[in-house]
């Protein structure tokens, strides 16, 4: 399980830009429900869909929401932090209006959630270089060893309840 959650946080590394900037103040961003975290995500990837159904299930706060990456909101957040939104190797980990990407924003999530999913911050001492280059990997093979879905349709009431479209 452990190695699907360091997967499951693999969808490329990014450069983020305006880190520090809230999207909350950005006239660009439609205005949408966060009172908890965000992740943008990408709506064909299977892991992807893995990913959010791990969070959905165990996030027993339900304070998660999920924005596909390839909606005009998931869009519009990753032009604000300086990514391509045609990128669907790109996620985006949004909290208290800061943004975190790649296996930094996987520690994040693990944080959030607590418990076990604590320990993912141990990717965190792998070098940056190094961490970014295990995420590379992994996107740019995801479709080819887990597949395509859509997640907007997963089946899912857990994850359905938590996707802003």
């Amino acid at each position: 399980m452990l190695i699907f959650a360091i997967m499951h946080g693999t969808c490329a590394a990014m450069t983020l830009r305006n880190t520090q900037i809230s999207y909350r103040d950005a006239p660009e961003i439609p205005a949408f429900s966060d009172e908890g975290p965000v992740c943008v995500m990408d709506a064909n990837c299977a892991l992807c869909a893995r990913g959010a159904m791990w969070i959905a299930h165990n996030d027993h706060q339900g304070a998660f929401r999920i924005i596909p990456l390839q909606s005009d909101l998931g869009a519009a957040l990753m032009r604000h932090y300086g990514l391509d939104p045609e990128d669907s190797n790109s996620w985006l980990f949004l909290e208290d209006g800061r943004a975190y990407s790649s296996l930094e924003a996987l520690a994040r999530v693990g944080r959030r959630l607590g418990g076990i999913w604590r320990s993912l911050s141990v990717v965190l001492i792998l070098p940056r270089p190094v961490r970014n280059l295990l995420y590379r990997f992994v996107a740019r093979n995801r479709y080819r060893w887990f597949g395509t879905a859509n997640l907007c349709f997963v089946p899912d009431p857990e994850v359905q309840k938590r996707l802003i479209k």
